[in-house]
């Protein structure tokens, strides 16, 4: 869902932005503020970097996030007309995408620029996010400055608005690892004592979402449903996907979330066991026995013994639920931990898959802990990127047990 600026001056819900709504806001002499800004024109290609497009992009992500429409004429701050920007063209949108990564520091993720209208008379909207990295900066050979918006103008930061928006960046990271912290903790509390080893994954987004309606029940077993189609396009049915062991159709409702429940018989089905979470505020978390897995109709591993494409799939599975999240409620960053918790009798071992597609465990490093793996997923990145970013994570699991590469995904988007 989007919902922008225009959305909101316009009295418009959530919903794609059209070109009907800029004629609406034309006609109606829609007046700039802190989060629009009209723009009769573009700036040539070559010049983007330097024109006054990275410190417009910086100011409002140091406002809270805001809208630049190319293609609108304007007097006395207020809409007055269309001039058409001629046609967007790819390589037009991704000089813009770079100049808000390459001329801004730090880097202003996750544009979405569109363009509206018919030949003749197009315009080209840029939605900036919000953003908790601020102050962001534009520099000018050896000077830089913090740009912000007041109401309908773009001034500088004073020093100690500056000091207060590093103070609300730091506030936040520590704010971030108390969330993670608690949802780990609460995931991780799951696992019986005599269970085999269990991959533990959770992630919250940096920023909370425009849309506070609570999912129902069809709405939660919707989004499991769509993040098991997302995990099959990264790595297929080679493996036990844990979201596929859990009761998608009949998830059960708890504190703000909504919970999918392991689907197994009885003891002899322990290592099938998973638990998949997601949450009103977009929060995910996936639980799975990795560990102890059936290798043949009678034999099993121990428990501490964790196979590589078993990471892979748990991992596949968890990056679609944050996509779908993602996706539901409109949410960029999110902060992802995933670690391994066991009885530690004996240590951990991940094993891979020699030549033959037989397990292999020459290359392990058995571990006595294992070291959870933080990192910031940008969940509305594009398909490739987004693809990048699972690969990366599974391969950081799998690393710190000694194995160099992924079993069952390919290093590049399956097409």
């Amino acid at each position: 869902m989007t919902f922008t600026s225009i959305h909101r001056y316009l009295g418009d819900p959530p919903g794609p932005l059209t070109d009907d709504m800029i004629d609406r806001a034309t006609a109606q002499g829609l007046r700039e503020a802190d989060d629009l800004d009209w723009k009769s024109e573009l700036p040539p290609l070559g010049a983007i970097p330097n024109s006054d497009f990275p410190k417009d992009v910086a100011a409002m992500a140091n406002s809270g996030g805001g809208t630049l429409v190319f293609g609108v004429t304007e007097a006395q701050k207020a809409a007055t007309g269309r001039k058409d920007t001629g046609e967007l063209t790819e390589v037009y949108e991704r000089g813009l995408r770079s100049a808000a990564v390459t001329a801004i520091s730090p880097p202003v993720f996750g544009l979405e620029v569109l363009q509206l209208g018919e030949p003749g008379n197009q315009c080209v909207v840029v939605t900036i996010p919000r953003s908790v990295d601020g102050p962001h900066l534009i520099y000018k050979k050896e000077y830089f400055g913090a740009p912000i918006r007041n109401d309908a103008d773009t001034v500088w930061m004073k020093e100690r608005q500056i000091e207060a928006m590093y103070r609300a960046r730091f506030d936040e990271r520590r704010r971030s690892t108390e969330v993670l912290d608690k949802l780990y903790a609460e995931s991780a509390a799951m696992r019986s004592p005599d269970s085999p080893a269990w991959i533990v994954a959770v992630a919250h987004p940096r920023l909370s979402s425009a849309f506070t309606n609570r999912p129902d029940q069809t709405v939660a077993r919707m989004a499991f449903e769509e993040a098991s189609k997302n995990a099959l396009v990264y790595v297929g049915r080679g493996s036990l996907h844990p979201i596929e062991n859990v009761d998608r159709n009949n998830p059960r409702p708890g504190l703000r979330r909504w919970t999918a429940r392991p689907m197994i018989d009885g003891d002899s089905q322990r290592w099938k066991e998973a638990w998949v979470s997601i949450h009103d505020n977009g929060s995910v978390s996936l639980t799975a026995a990795v560990g102890g897995h059936r290798r043949s109709s009678t034999e099993y591993n121990d428990d501490h013994v964790v196979e590589s494409r078993d990471v892979e799939v748990a991992i596949a599975d968890f990056m679609g639920l944050i996509r779908e999240a993602s996706d539901r409620l409109g949410l960029g960053e999110y902060e992802v931990r995933v670690g391994f918790e066991w009885n530690k009798t004996e240590r951990l071992q991940l094993w891979t898959t020699d030549g033959m597609n037989f397990s292999y465990s020459g290359s392990t490093i058995a571990l006595a802990q294992y070291t959870p793996i933080e990192v910031t997923v940008r969940a509305d990145a594009e398909s490739t990127d987004f693809y990048q970013q699972v690969h990366d994570l599974a391969l950081d699991c799998l690393n710190q047990g000694g194995i160099a590469h992924v079993q069952t995904m390919s290093r590049f988007h399956p097409e």
